[in-house]
């Protein structure tokens, strides 16, 4: 990115307060970058985490694999989920408070003794796969603002710093050289102011 600037001390000043603005924001821009990574990685532990204990509940009841064809699917719904909104490192993120279900009534003495177990699984396997979604949305929430962040980590710090700072220095050197021409300027003017004062001297004494 080209830093646009003219060769004037206003442009140097304006320059100079933009890389200050910069130089400021970058140790707390790298901060935010870095808890971000750590929550992504959290985030992330935490729907794997979710999706091993799902597995390891199905497996746990492998036995009633068999007894699934008997079972009415629609004897269990899920209703309504409560979310809240959480903030991380300043990113909003839902969180699961609770899962209500809707449960068809059924004949608990006529019903085989396997029932309230499974209705008990479903609600469970539900729950648990609802949480590892939530923990899914919120990594990748996480994450699409950690890339972001070090999207601009990369900007001030490759980019806009090393910018404005050639910018500045180049601005400097270009005043720096037009100090030293006026300056050689003045001198060269006084010289030959100097030679033709002389020069009158010498020319009045020979005329006297």
């Amino acid at each position: 990115m080209a830093i646009k600037f003219q060769y004037n001390k206003t442009s140097l000043g304006e320059l100079g307060k933009q890389l200050k603005i910069r130089e400021k924001a970058l140790p707390t821009i790298k901060s935010k970058e870095a808890a971000l990574r750590l929550e992504v990685k959290k985030a992330k532990r935490e729907s794997d985490d979710y999706r091993k204990q799902l597995q390891e509940l199905i497996d746990s009841y492998d036995y009633m694999t068999s007894l699934w064809g008997e079972f009415d699917s629609g004897m269990i719904t899920v209703e309504d989920i409560t979310l809240k909104e959480v903030r991380i490192a300043g990113v909003r993120l839902p969180e699961l408070e609770k899962v209500i279900f809707s449960c068809k009534e059924y004949e608990l003495f006529g019903a085989e003794a396997w029932i309230p177990d499974g209705i008990s699984l479903l609600k469970k396997m539900a729950e648990i796969g609802l949480r590892s979604l939530v923990a899914t949305e919120k990594s990748d929430r996480l994450e699409f603002a950690r890339k972001k962040t070090t999207q601009k980590v990369n900007l001030y710090e490759k980019v806009q710093i090393p910018g404005y700072k050639e910018a500045i220095l180049k601005i400097k050197r270009f005043m720096e050289d037009e100090e030293n021409l006026s300056k050689s300027s003045q001198k060269i003017v006084k010289s030959r102011h100097d030679a033709q004062i002389a020069a009158q001297a010498v020319e009045s004494g020979v005329t006297q």
